[in-house]
């Protein structure tokens, strides 16, 4: 009942259409929620992520929930989640694509979640690394655990958005590092991003986790830019 008087004066809003929340819907509506583009690359092997990492990383899998296309609604979710203070977004689509995954047989045997860093100075300013919160909610609905302090961006890059792909793996090449990498023996590793585009930020991370023992790393994203 109180929520309902409060709802009165603050209104629950769609994160991606601006609609109204109904009794019982978390952030997203259920008409986004059926009808945000999705990819469904985690039932599929050899779907068009991990071909686009082919000869450049080794990955067991790849998957990513949404396709984003700019001007549309999954842009609009990870601007607020980015810009705007929402790390209840990264959490909810999170918890909802863990759900997803568990069902996948390349994706259920994950054991650690592992996000990919902001530099300490970007962290400060936004106040969070939004892939963290993506991680967090992964977890919470796999039931893993989320190691966010694994790997460490030691520079600080200036932004991808403009760059042509061979400038973007320039711009990260050699910027990250892994400590504690003793605990990811063997196991089957969730590296985690928000959106994925030419994907060099990602293959920067592999290339640093690769040299781990016995190490499998998979890669899951918020969303995929075609």
């Amino acid at each position: 009942m109180i929520r309902d008087f409060i709802s009165l004066f603050y209104p629950q809003l769609c994160c991606a259409c601006g609609n109204h929340l109904n009794k019982g819907e978390n952030l997203i509506c259920s008409f986004c929620h059926y009808h945000l583009p999705k990819t469904e690359f985690h039932m599929e092997k050899n779907n068009p992520l991990i071909r686009h990492f082919w000869g450049k990383v080794d990955i067991h899998s790849a998957a990513a929930y949404y396709f984003f296309r700019k001007g549309e609604k999954v842009q609009q979710l990870v601007h607020q989640l980015k810009y705007k203070g929402r790390k209840d977004i990264g959490e909810r689509i999170g918890e909802l694509y863990g759900h997803e995954l568990m069902k996948s047989p390349d994706f259920n045997t994950v054991e650690v979640i592992i996000p990919v860093p902001l530099h300490p100075m970007r962290q400060r300013k936004r106040g969070y690394n939004q892939s963290e919160m993506f991680a967090n909610g992964l977890a919470k609905s796999m039931n893993r655990i989320s190691l966010p302090h694994v790997l460490k961006r030691n520079v600080a890059t200036s932004t991808q958005t403009k760059k042509n792909r061979f400038s973007r793996w320039e711009n990260v090449n050699r910027i990250f590092a892994a400590e504690e990498v003793s605990q990811l023996v063997h196991l089957h590793v969730l590296l985690v991003d928000d959106v994925i585009t030419t994907g060099s930020t990602l293959e920067a991370c592999v290339q640093v986790l690769s040299g781990i023992e016995g190490i499998r790393i998979s890669i899951a994203s918020i969303a995929y830019a075609e």
